[in-house]
């Protein structure tokens, strides 16, 4: 941590020393009050629509810049000048507004330090290199997207050496990951506007300059307002899969079995509810492990929905338990796809591993069949209790059995 503290205090240090020897601010007093002013209401007012990335202890934000022209028109002082205030004010807002990282004072001198050197370094290449683009097609434009690339590559350098120095970043492969999250697109971005607001200060129209701003304003902030709306819809649905898949066996849960039936309960379809269990699932926990048992149950699940189609709907309802919602069949298919399903089950085998050794283990399990119209006589629910009816009658008869029934007369 002393050793990254060090190597920010000389980043600011030696920016400081090129700009006071830079020959002073290139803008008259007048014209550099304007910019410095426009830029600063407009930097401020886009400071929400950063986006900010955790990089260890040190928040990195990421968001367009406009450094680059105004160093360009009033020279490293003037920018100097700039990055102080604007860097400053963000520093007393997070503090006053307890949103600070404990070591922000250190990272505002970084963040002076980074930028005015970086942008130093461009203000120099640009005015002893710029005529040998001036004869090229969109030389101009060219030069600057060159100049943006070099800023970036620099200050990113810098954040590097910080991060080795804190361990955050401990590989080349780190190191060129954290370089590749970069977007060329936002590169581009950032050359047009600071190439637009380069020539506009030229010309002192500062009406075309605040136009300029706030479309640019506007612009960032319908983007940014769709992609948290788009990662919100993202996280809302990633949640609702969560909690609605059993983890195990990446099928629906039974949370999502109550709410499938509710909606299912009043469609006036015809459905076979089934519920399934593995026969004598305690002695194979009891001979292997639980985690042998998972195995099973994990075979269980993918062999049921092998059989069924894109109407069928199954769930985990219980431990070794499943529910099933065949539609769409009349009775005698929907007792047919099920002597498939038991049939078909009894002639695999789970291979799995115990104590090194791998074992193969055979397992059978018996069905209960309720076939019913829904939103008539009963509810779905009270037709899944008359399935599990039907499977306790199956089990006593023994194993992998069948019991099925159409609906009940209600007295």
């Amino acid at each position: 941590m002393r050793k990254a503290n060090i190597f920010i205090i000389a980043i600011f240090i030696s920016a400081v020393i090129i700009a006071v020897t830079s020959g002073g601010i290139k803008a008259d007093s007048n014209t550099f009050f304007k910019t410095i002013s426009l830029y600063l209401v407009f930097s401020l007012l886009y400071y929400h629509l950063r986006i900010q990335s955790k990089n260890g202890s040190m928040s990195i934000d990421y968001g367009i810049s406009y450094s680059l022209s105004i160093g360009l028109f009033t020279g490293p002082l003037g920018l100097l000048l700039y990055e102080t205030i604007y860097s400053f004010i963000i520093y007393f807002t997070r503090k006053y507004t307890k949103t600070a990282d404990p070591d922000e004072f250190i990272h505002t001198f970084y963040n002076i330090g980074a930028f005015v050197l970086s942008n130093s370094l461009a203000y120099y290449l640009f005015y002893n290199y710029q005529p040998y683009f001036q004869g090229t097609p969109f030389g101009f434009w060219v030069f600057l997207l060159v100049l943006v690339i070099a800023t970036t590559l620099l200050s990113d350098i810098f954040l590097l050496v910080i991060f080795r120095l804190w361990g955050e970043i401990r590989s080349v492969k780190e190191a060129i990951k954290f370089l590749k999250d970069r977007s060329f697109l936002d590169t581009i971005k950032a050359a047009l506007t600071n190439g637009l607001l380069l020539l506009f200060l030229a010309e002192e129209k500062w009406e075309i300059l605040i136009v300029l701003f706030m479309l640019n304003y506007i612009v960032s902030r319908s983007f940014l307002e769709k992609s948290r709306s788009v990662q919100n819809k993202a996280e809302r649905d990633h949640f609702e899969q969560m909690a609605y898949t059993d983890f195990l066996t990446g099928i629906p849960n039974r949370a999502y079995m109550d709410k499938k039936m509710s909606e299912l309960d009043q469609s006036g379809e015809d459905i076979g509810v089934v519920v399934a269990d593995i026969d004598k699932f305690k002695a194979i926990n009891d001979t292997y492990n639980h985690a042998v048992g998972d195995k099973v149950i994990q075979h269980y699940a993918n062999t049921l929905k092998s059989y069924l189609s894109v109407d069928d709907l199954l769930f985990r309802s219980g431990g070794e338990e499943f529910t099933l919602l065949l539609r769409k069949r009349n009775f005698n298919e929907t007792v047919a796809l099920l002597e498939m399903i038991r049939n078909g089950n009894n002639d695999s085998q789970v291979v799995t591993e115990f104590k090194n050794t791998t074992v193969l283990i055979n397992y059978s399990a018996s069905y209960g069949l309720y076939y019913y119209k829904t939103g008539e006589k009963i509810s779905i629910e009270k037709a899944y209790i008359y399935a599990d009816h039907l499977l306790l009658e199956s089990k006593q008869l023994g194993k992998n059995h069948l019991r099925a029934n159409k609906e009940l007369i209600i007295s």
